[in-house]
């Protein structure tokens, strides 16, 4: 008796596990333990006020029917983000007493970290090509926890709008998908790293007018976002909103600390590392992303001689569109003037996906991951974990360059 139940339950647990029929019967699962548990980190650990009490100012400022971008601020800083992240936080705002309700805000965002779950899960599944196990490792980060419920960044808010965008265009549902997106790049900046990618994924799937068509939804999206901001001073709004040149606080960073000061605010260290950026960019896009179909100069033929007809040859899968948006944002990541300990989040939940997808041995790539998740939770960042981030990033998009 004892036998027999011990035999059905490691059965059972090899089914959810290993067997994708059982897939959102492990998911169903993992969230669940995994809100309780961020419930108790809560309850228990205390909330750390970084950027929360100038978000509330800022949008005061807003309230009192302040448009003008130059003339938004809070106690650490001007309004640096688009329109998005103004709307999110008015609402915020209201419904947490403007800004006094800790508690409610971090139970909104607990919620909000279990939809990035859900939707996590979500695209895993339409892959098809990574095991069930592999969404045991979600809830294992512990920054990723501190970014959504002890410190409720925004950057909590365009993941999330942008895991909706990717789910969507795995669906094929790609103007919903469109327009999502340029909703996440509506609330933060960093969205921008997904678009290279996002640009090859159109091409290959509709063709050269219907990219043009996407771009242009996508910007026209970001006008009618930001239309009571632009008609007061556009310019105020996108050089606060869409600053390229900024220059980040060398006591910040968590991917430089191994580079001197003085070389790390350097306008010639920033040009290198675009540059780098550029080429890994296009390294992919000339001998990965189109492999598929021929090289990228087919895909391009094609979309140039058959303009509303699909530029590539073979179909764009699921998988293919969370290999390539994925591999576009670590590779901003990996070439970022500046990656702050809140930006964990922008990939943070990718990362399993994207290792499980190099060749490298099993332990390896739990290696990898911890290595990252080492270097993320090293405060103040050190010499050792800067390099030691780098490395494993670096480790990383190598193994996804030979997969």
């Amino acid at each position: 008796m004892l036998r027999d139940a011990l035999n059905q339950g490691a059965r059972l647990l090899e089914a959810l596990l290993t067997n994708p029929a059982y897939f959102w019967r492990l998911a169903a699962i993992v969230i669940l333990a995994d809100v309780v548990f961020t419930h108790a980190i809560v309850r228990f650990v205390p909330y750390t006020e970084i950027d929360w009490t100038t978000y509330m100012a800022q949008v005061d400022v807003y309230l009192s029917g302040i448009r003008d971008y130059s003339l938004i601020e809070g106690p650490t800083g001007p309004l640096v983000y688009p329109a998005g992240h103004v709307y999110i936080y008015r609402f915020l705002h209201f419904v947490t007493d403007s800004g006094s309700n800790l508690q409610l805000a971090q139970n909104i965002f607990t919620a909000l970290y279990a939809v990035s779950l859900v939707l996590s899960c979500a695209i895993y599944r339409q892959t098809k090509v990574v095991p069930n196990w592999i969404i045991l490792l979600f809830p294992l980060s512990k920054r990723l926890h501190s970014i959504f419920v002890l410190r409720l960044f925004n950057d909590c808010w365009a993941v999330v709008v942008m895991q909706t965008a990717v789910l969507s265009y795995q669906n094929g549902w790609d103007d919903i998908g469109t327009f999502l997106f340029s909703m996440a790049l509506s609330i933060k900046m960093c969205i921008l790293l997904y678009l290279p990618g996002l640009l090859a994924i159109l091409f290959k799937r509709g063709g050269l007018l219907s990219t043009l068509r996407h771009s242009a939804t996508i910007v026209l999206a970001q006008v009618l976002f930001a239309s009571p901001f632009l008609r007061e001073n556009a310019s105020s709004y996108l050089q606060r909103s869409f600053d390229f040149g900024r220059i980040f606080l060398y006591k910040w960073t968590v991917n430089w600390r191994f580079v001197k000061e003085e070389t790390f605010l350097s306008p010639l260290w920033a040009t290198g590392l675009l540059v780098g950026q550029a080429a890994a960019l296009i390294a992919f896009g000339l001998w990965r992303w189109f492999g598929k179909d021929g090289g990228v100069w087919v895909v391009v033929r094609r979309g140039l001689q058959r303009p509303r007809a699909p530029a590539g040859v073979v179909p764009v899968t699921a998988n293919d569109i969370a290999m390539i948006l994925f591999t576009s944002n670590l590779i901003g990541i990996l070439f970022a003037r500046s990656l702050h300990y809140q930006f964990y989040a922008w990939y943070a939940q990718q990362l399993p996906f994207l290792v499980w997808k190099t060749p490298y041995p099993l332990v390896l790539k739990f290696a990898v991951l911890l290595c990252i998740e080492y270097a993320w939770n090293v405060f103040p960042s050190t010499r050792l974990s800067s390099a030691i981030l780098l490395c494993a990033n670096t480790c990383l998009l190598v193994g996804i360059w030979e997969s």
